[in-house]
């Protein structure tokens, strides 16, 4: 059979060959960095509003609760945005003619919804409900960051996969006491005005400190742990949270 190319080409087809495991590793790991990159994730985006809302005013200069006008974060699967009434509750007191709140009012007189933009966009495939991760101690920041820090919403965190599973695999890392779980500033290890550690209340423990048996909860008037992973720990029991293995069973989240 004679031959088809020249030996002369011999070399550029070694170097072919031996290259295209050199481009298959480096775009496997360009993609890689592409699919956790801000701009496929969001990372850090703040899209656009209708009304300029600042948390960094609202929450962290006023101090108002999340559960103010997000009232349906512990009791349902998904986080309301307040109705135009609950804005009103104030800016019929105060701000009543600024111009920015020109789509309150306006919304207010014609009984139609502000649209807001959704920050954080889960895929429609994955289930996630807010009420049972509050119930079982998570807070607002592990989530969404330090909103009482953000003029705009901005998404705080990747929402890829493998940020769940991270979670779910030592979720004591996250758990605070259901109390805290709308603090901006929370640490276990923050001690009370007299330098002691804060101690247990009704409102951290299920049944609000009741046993089955109708009792109080032993931990109620006791000192709190100031140590994360203790913490996490003691409440990863009380709060009855499942085992990593069962966490993170694919029908957790997609059912």
């Amino acid at each position: 059979m004679p031959q088809i190319f020249p030996k002369a080409l011999n070399p550029i087809a070694r170097v072919i060959v031996l290259s295209l495991p050199v481009l298959a590793a480096t775009t496997g790991v360009g993609l890689a960095a592409f699919f956790r990159s801000t701009y496929a994730t969001g990372v850090g985006e703040a899209p656009p509003q209708p009304v300029a809302f600042s948390h960094a005013h609202h929450v962290g200069q006023l101090g108002i609760d999340c559960r103010y006008c997000h009232t349906s974060v512990e009791i349902s699967g998904s986080a309301n945005v307040p109705p135009t009434k609950t804005c009103m509750n104030c800016h019929q007191q105060i701000w009543q003619g600024a111009d920015m709140l020109e789509p309150v009012r306006d919304s207010y007189r014609t009984g139609k919804p502000i649209e807001w933009n959704k920050v954080y966009n889960l895929p429609h495939y994955a289930y996630f409900n807010h009420s049972i991760h509050v119930a079982k101690g998570v807070g607002c920041v592990s989530c969404h960051g330090r909103l009482d820090q953000q003029n705009l919403t901005v998404q705080s965190s990747t929402l890829l996969m493998e940020w769940c599973i991270n979670c779910h695999r030592e979720p004591e890392k996250h758990l605070r006491p259901r109390s805290e779980a709308t603090s901006m500033l929370y640490s276990p290890a923050t001690l009370t005005a007299d330098g002691s550690a804060p101690k247990w209340k009704r409102a951290d423990l299920p049944n609000f400190g009741k046993l089955p048996d109708g009792k109080d909860n032993p931990l109620i008037g006791t000192a709190r742990p100031t140590d994360q992973r203790e913490m996490g720990l003691l409440l990863k029991e009380e709060y009855k949270v499942r085992d990593p293995v069962t966490l993170t069973n694919c029908s957790m989240c997609h059912r």
